[in-house]
């Protein structure tokens, strides 16, 4: 598993001059997708909002290059603007912190940054739904029928509240993430190994409702980037609990995606789509898969089983720098054709800062460093 093909190394090597010179273009920004050949910048609140600091901090862990980390802190401290107008603030406080200020607390020891977490894990803790034992997403800006709606993305939140009660010494957080976690179990696992994007409850009963389609085809479709973070989400929840029942959905869950991928190994945007939408693909689930995948063979001792993954996850990575990846420098990302949101044809087969993220995690796990949370 140590000996790398060459193509693996071109892929990080390449992808980390992609970031340095990146650096230099867009500097403290909030990317979310690549249009016309530039990455846009969304406003500070925006859920995509960490993954540029993320990117940032996975090219200095390797080149030790001072300006990469001083641009990280700089986009950290922009992002304490929507925690403290806490308005626009919702649940992918994971998404945005745990890539820049825990890892900053993390790597440097910084109190502000330790301080900034903490606070943040409170704000995820504090959107617990008692009856329903669920995280609440959005809000009511966002959608005022949200209250009593989860979505699978929380799941890669969770790594926030796990954090928080080893950090402080608090096991209240890692309840709710437990508690979440089970619900999820419960409520979206579906006998067939697949998850819906949202599930509806009663907010005042905690009863759930329905499924609801959300980013995917339907209530009951198969959207591919629900189905990577739900991998990677019930790996990280295996890893931190140790409990079997979330290993075993991260497995299945993954099974039901590799059985189900096309010859390149990227994920159309649903599994469940039309022939005539096909041509719609989503390099940015085929990354976060591949990075779950990295994290799930780690857990495995059957070195069968954890061989599966580890080379399942290097198959999709080899699909997606054939057929994805973008090193040259006509457009600030690195891989093309992601999907936001294909039913209300927001940003379709175009490349997605988080797409990027995770095939740069991915690659830096082949060799050798761990995941950043």
């Amino acid at each position: 598993m140590n000996v790398h093909p060459d193509w693996l190394d071109h892929a990080y090597k390449e992808s980390l001059k992609k970031v340095v010179t990146l650096s230099h273009k867009i500097g403290v920004s909030f990317p979310h997708v690549c249009l016309n050949g530039s990455y846009n910048c969304e406003d500070v609140s925006f859920w995509t909002s960490g993954f540029w600091g993320g990117l940032l901090w996975l090219a200095y862990r390797e080149t030790k290059d001072e300006a990469l980390k001083k641009l990280a802190i700089n986009i950290e401290q922009e992002l304490n603007i929507p925690l403290f107008d806490f308005y626009d603030i919702h649940h992918d406080v994971g998404f945005m912190y745990l890539p820049t200020a825990i890892v900053n607390y993390q790597w440097t020891g910084n109190e502000e940054s330790r301080r900034t977490g903490l606070i943040t894990a409170s704000h995820l803790a504090g959107r617990f739904n008692l009856k329903g034992q669920f995280i609440r997403a959005w809000t009511d800006r966002v959608d005022p029928n949200s209250t009593g709606w989860a979505i699978i993305d929380c799941l890669m939140n969770l790594p926030l509240l796990f954090w928080a009660s080893k950090e402080d010494h608090d096991p209240r957080f890692r309840h709710i993430a437990v508690a979440h976690a089970d619900t999820v179990l419960k409520h979206f696992v579906r006998d067939d190994w697949t998850v819906p994007h949202i599930v509806s409850f009663d907010p005042e009963t905690g009863e759930k409702i329905e499924n609801l389609g959300g980013q995917g085809l339907g209530p009951d479709s198969v959207w591919s980037r629900g189905q990577a973070w739900a991998i990677y989400g019930f790996a990280i929840a295996a890893r931190e609990t140790g409990k079997a029942e979330y290993l075993t959905a991260a497995k299945n869950i993954a099974n039901y995606f590799l059985s189900h991928l096309p010859e390149d190994r990227v994920p159309y945007w649903d599994f469940k789509t039309s022939e005539a939408d096909k041509h719609v693909r989503d390099s940015s689930a085929a990354a976060c898969t591949a990075s779950g995948l990295l994290e799930l063979s780690m857990l495995l001792e059957d070195q069968t089983e954890k061989s599966y993954y580890y080379e399942s996850a290097v198959a999709i990575l080899k699909g997606l720098y054939d057929n994805y990846a973008d090193f040259s420098d006509q457009q600030d990302a690195i891989l093309t054709k992601g999907t936001v949101s294909y039913p209300v044809n927001k940003h379709v087969n175009v490349p997605i800062i988080y797409g990027d993220y995770y095939f740069v995690e991915a690659l830096a796990k082949v060799h050798g460093h761990p995941g950043l949370f």
